[in-house]
């Protein structure tokens, strides 16, 4: 009985709380820095975890055609075991599924915001940008967390990121606690909106600050 109350006071709180999907490329361009850049993004999603009432899902994907999705959790350091244990395969990006998944769920109910984390850019821009459009036109903004320099990739994600209202940044091996910051203000941001993210910046919050001087 215990076991069932508790299970039903966290289906309760991840019905209250806000939404925000995490995607991740796991194609093997990303293998040459994949150990390190999953210690980034452990440390993202142990940001984000600290905000209340946040439920999260992980999407990535790798392969000849491989793209799954989690549960929707509320537990980060769940999230970034799971995350953990993906190891990279070969295949070409799947973005344009991951823009149709938040489509697909905030028709269902209401996604706060998508970030995505990625190197490169292999499908079709003007495709891709569809899509973007659609979901701006839904309210969810993508966060884009870009790894390396591809001007191609940076491109279209800045792209993605403009249609949606949403913001890109780029990030390397030194840039774990920048990111950190950036991703639980992502995170403030899908449980209070912009006047939670304000009061964030108030209070002397680097990442609320640098993240509200992206979107318009």
């Amino acid at each position: 009985m215990a076991a069932f109350l508790g299970a039903a006071r966290q289906t309760r709180d991840l019905a209250q709380a806000g939404r925000l999907v995490i995607a991740l490329d796991a194609t093997m361009s990303r293998q040459p820095t994949w150990d390190r850049a999953c210690t980034i993004q452990a440390e993202m999603f142990t940001a984000a975890g600290k905000v209340g009432e946040l439920a999260m899902q992980l999407v990535y994907f790798r392969g000849f055609g491989e793209c799954a999705a989690s549960k929707w959790v509320s537990d980060a350091r769940a999230l970034a075991g799971l995350m953990t244990r993906i190891d990279c395969r070969g295949g070409q990006t799947q973005i344009r599924k991951v823009l149709r998944h938040a489509i697909d769920e905030t028709k269902r109910r209401k996604v706060q915001a998508l970030v995505y984390i990625g190197d490169c850019v292999e499908e079709d821009v003007d495709a891709l940008c569809a899509r973007a459009g659609e979901l701006g036109l839904l309210g969810v903004p993508a966060f884009v967390f870009q790894e390396g320099r591809d001007g191609h990739a940076e491109t279209a994600f800045r792209e993605i990121a403009r249609l949606t209202g949403g913001a890109h940044f780029r990030f390397d091996a030194s840039s774990a606690s920048e990111l950190a910051d950036l991703l639980k203000a992502t995170a403030v941001y899908a449980t209070g909106g912009r006047g939670e993210l304000e009061k964030l910046m108030r209070g002397g919050d680097g990442g609320a600050a640098k993240l509200l001087s992206h979107l318009r």
